[in-house]
């Protein structure tokens, strides 16, 4: 019943942000005789799916270009990504996989795989680890629980990481700067910089849509960033510019016409 509720909250959420342009947390909370904190998470993972960009109190609209994208799509975009992703991970390899719903898109892929090690700071994740019958070793970072982020933070989350080394990193990003790296509205998340620091390779998943989100906040830069995994309606001039600070760009097919080709040049 409570997953249902919180389905029909956001589908609301959504109906009245297009009706309105913006809606506010305390509005919304009065609305539903809810708290605060519940519509921030809804906001916050609404915001995951793309599907609108919160603003100090609220949320607002996503550009238009961006907004037309329909939940199917980006849902078929994550899977795609993620499939492309998972084709990294070679058997017996020690992971982390940052919260957030592209990368846990990937958790699917890894019931083939075998001996694999797994860190995450997402209940969500490990849960489904811990389901998997090729029974992965699943660590946790532990630490302070996030309600914007849905996820473990803090300097006991960081010094957990620290205490470990892995293969990959398998990260999310709110926003991509072609020029810089990825973006965030949290400058107060900083756990996604250790588990770069601590591993061999690190990957972000994120779809192109991205690149669109005017962010200010530089959470990764690319000097950190191993692999980009992206669809492939990123521009040819934008994957060329990323590729240039060393990051390889893996495009993800998702049998959309890119129309942006031609402004390559």
């Amino acid at each position: 019943m409570q997953k249902r509720n919180t389905q029909q909250r956001r589908r609301f959420i959504l109906e009245r942000l297009s009706q309105q342009g913006e809606v506010s947390v305390d509005e919304l909370a009065e609305s539903f005789g809810t708290s605060a904190v519940t519509i921030r998470k809804d906001l916050a993972e609404l915001e995951a799916n793309g599907l609108l960009l919160r603003r100090f109190g609220g949320a607002v609209t996503l550009p238009k270009d961006a907004s037309e994208l329909s939940d199917e799509k980006v849902s078929k975009r994550k899977m795609a990504i993620a499939e492309e992703a998972s084709k990294l991970i070679p058997d017996h390899n020690r992971i982390i996989i940052d919260s957030g719903s592209t990368t846990a898109a990937l958790l699917p892929h890894l019931k083939a795989k075998r001996g694999m090690v797994v860190m995450t700071n997402a209940l969500h994740v490990a849960n489904d680890l811990l389901e998997q019958e090729n029974e992965p070793t699943v660590l946790m970072t532990g630490g302070t629980w996030d309600a914007q982020s849905h996820s473990f933070q803090g300097k006991m989350a960081e010094n957990t990481l620290r205490a470990y080394n892995f293969d990959q990193a398998f990260l999310g990003a709110s926003g991509l700067d072609p020029k810089y790296g990825t973006t965030t509205f949290n400058e107060l998340t900083h756990l996604s910089r250790v588990m770069a620091e601590v591993s061999q390779s690190v990957v972000v998943m994120a779809e192109s849509e991205k690149l669109q989100r005017k962010i200010p906040n530089v959470e990764l830069p690319w000097s950190s960033i191993n692999v980009l995994v992206t669809d492939d309606q990123i521009l040819a001039v934008t994957k060329k510019e990323i590729e240039q600070h060393g990051v390889e760009v893996i495009c993800a097919k998702t049998n959309e016409i890119n129309t942006d080709t031609k402004s390559g040049d």
